[in-house]
């Protein structure tokens, strides 16, 4: 009979994980784009992420970045494994579920600059000024009007570059979402494949000792 060791994620990995899935789908889902607490979510998102990559230099073993480099060359020979239905192991992300790992951290971190580069940066939103009325006022002389006609090009200016800020968050979460499913869909296939909990592994719970005669 052979002792076996079912391996779970420590508790900050676990943190970090659900707390970055919950942050994503309730600004995705629950809270209104631009609103106060979309933004408060977001900020909590980017906290959590900061703290994995900093458990990523000193965490444990299984959730440092030399447990699972990002390599394509890898990622193919897993492929190859796959294909000739050998069964690996590895003692954190396999070859494709690092490249996974990474592409979603890079999205979300996309997500998260850009969101914060909304709400930071002037936007066109700001409403304009009412241009004072004759009965108040003399005509404006030309100098006046070459100002007003340079503060109205700077600020569609600004209000392109907030376009293009934008147009850039919504890609970036739409891509974050596609990224995700196809996650769950690698974590179902690699269960199935190789019979190992990698869902249950990133549940609550201490390491388990296991039998296999």
């Amino acid at each position: 009979m052979q002792i076996a060791q079912e391996q779970r994620w420590d508790p900050l990995v676990r943190l970090t994980h659900w707390g970055v899935a919950a942050g994503v789908l309730a600004n995705g889902i629950l809270t209104e784009e631009g609103s106060g607490p979309h933004q408060w979510v977001g900020y909590g998102v980017a906290a959590l992420l900061a703290l994995r990559w900093i458990w990523g230099l000193i965490g444990s073993p299984e959730a440092r970045f030399s447990a699972f480099r990002p390599s394509l060359r890898r990622a193919a020979a897993h492929l190859r494994a796959i294909g000739r239905r050998e069964k690996t192991t590895h003692r954190s992300h396999n070859p494709l579920g690092a490249l996974m790992v990474y592409a979603l951290w890079a999205t979300l971190a996309i997500v998260i600059g850009s969101g914060v580069a909304m709400t930071i940066l002037p936007g066109a939103s700001t409403p304009p000024t009412e241009a004072p009325s004759n009965a108040q006022f003399q005509t404006p002389a030309a100098s006046d009007d070459d100002e007003v006609r340079e503060a109205r090009e700077d600020g569609a200016g600004e209000g392109e570059g907030d376009e293009v800020i934008e147009e850039i968050h919504e890609v970036a979460a739409n891509l974050l979402f596609i990224l995700a499913g196809l996650h769950l869909l690698g974590v179902a296939f690699e269960t199935r494949r190789s019979g190992r909990g990698i869902l249950t592994a990133m549940l609550p719970g201490r390491r388990e000792l296991r039998c296999k005669e």
